[in-house]
């Protein structure tokens, strides 16, 4: 079917700022018993009775945090969210609620909405949270998306960054890198595009890598996963802005150093191609990459038994006395001290 060239334009002015909640939200159901009201209120009324509540919020802002010139909007809204629900279960919790707040310049007609709200819808559908709130307002300069997620969890359960000791195995979920890999070949692709807009690139060899940073999935499944395990993490935290940061993280806030072994960093066969494509150091991508939206832990070694050769966790590496320090220990045996390299959001650089 050949793009219309001329695609409905609806301006957003026609349905004024209430006008248009009541259209983006209208297909949201409430699944959850203890969101006892949504949107249509003041305020969102939650109830989780004698459970702990976790909120974390994330602000995303056009031309920072994401391109569209390569990022569909379906997609953002549904990363949007992931963003927010990683961090959730990063504290061993449950997920249950969202509220999401926009602010979009007039460049935007309620269809370019409706897309980034079908992708709020999917997440949501698809992770089992419901959309309690919000608000939208105008921008002189683009899109921002603030999204914050709500969870619950037994004040037992709950794993902070503050918990490791030292001997403690790090422990990862899935691969790493894939994210800043596809983000590499997205950025590639929109120069050649600046050059030749005819050119139609083919991208099923990067699939993978494509939609780990279009399309990441946050790690719902790990939480209940360590539950049936009967392991209770000593520390977590979600893998956003990089290993190398998020290992500092840890050992900043439990007060221990660590000794991350190179050889053991999970690697999917794509990044490690697409990293000597780009003529990249793969253990420099998976440390300072970012946005892999994986789980880091940290687990006493008596629990290793219940791990053992289980093909979503890795262990990386283990912990030490503070005054060690955190190091990475390279195939050679080199220990290399290991500094924040990840994205940070106040600069340009990364």
């Amino acid at each position: 079917m050949l793009d219309d060239k001329n695609p409905k334009r609806t301006s957003l002015e026609q349905l004024g700022e209430f006008g248009l909640i009541n259209h983006l939200t209208k297909d949201f159901t409430l699944q959850h018993k203890s969101s006892i009201k949504g949107i249509g209120d003041d305020a969102a009324v939650i109830d989780f009775k004698d459970k702990k509540t976790v909120i974390s919020t994330d602000l995303l802002i056009e031309g920072v945090h994401f391109d569209l010139s390569y990022v569909p909007l379906k997609h953002l809204g549904y990363k949007a969210v992931m963003v927010n629900l990683s961090d959730i279960y990063a504290m061993n919790a449950t997920a249950t609620q969202i509220t999401v707040s926009i602010a979009v310049s007039n460049r935007f007609p309620l269809e370019a909405l409706e897309e980034l709200y079908s992708g709020i819808a999917l997440a949501a559908k698809t992770y089992n949270v419901d959309l309690v709130g919000g608000d939208t307002t105008s921008s002189t300069k683009g899109m921002l998306i603030s999204i914050t997620a709500i969870g619950q969890a037994n004040e037992e359960d709950l794993v902070y960054r503050n918990g490791a000791k030292p001997n403690d195995l790090l422990v990862v979920t899935g691969d790493l890198g894939a994210a800043y890999m596809g983000l590499q070949v997205l950025e590639r692709e929109k120069e050649v595009f600046k050059v030749n807009p005819n050119n139609n690139p083919d991208l099923s060899m990067y699939t993978y890598i494509v939609e780990r940073q279009l399309k990441p999935e946050a790690r719902k499944d790990i939480v209940p996963l360590l539950n049936a395990l009967e392991v209770k993490p000593t520390s977590m935290i979600d893998v956003s802005d990089g290993l190398s940061s998020e290992i500092l993280h840890l050992c900043e806030q439990s007060n221990v150093g660590c000794n991350l072994y190179e050889d053991k960093i999970p690697l999917d066969p794509t990044v490690i191609s697409s990293c000597e494509e780009f003529k990249v150091n793969s253990t420099t991508v998976a440390l300072g990459g970012g946005e892999d939206y994986e789980l880091l832990f940290t687990i006493d070694q008596k629990e290793f038994p219940k791990i053992k050769g289980n093909p979503n966790l890795t262990v990386v590496g283990h912990m030490t006395d503070k005054n060690e320090g955190v190091h990475l220990i390279s195939r050679n045996n080199t220990k290399i001290p290991i500094t924040a390299q990840g994205w940070n959001s106040l600069s340009e650089e990364q």
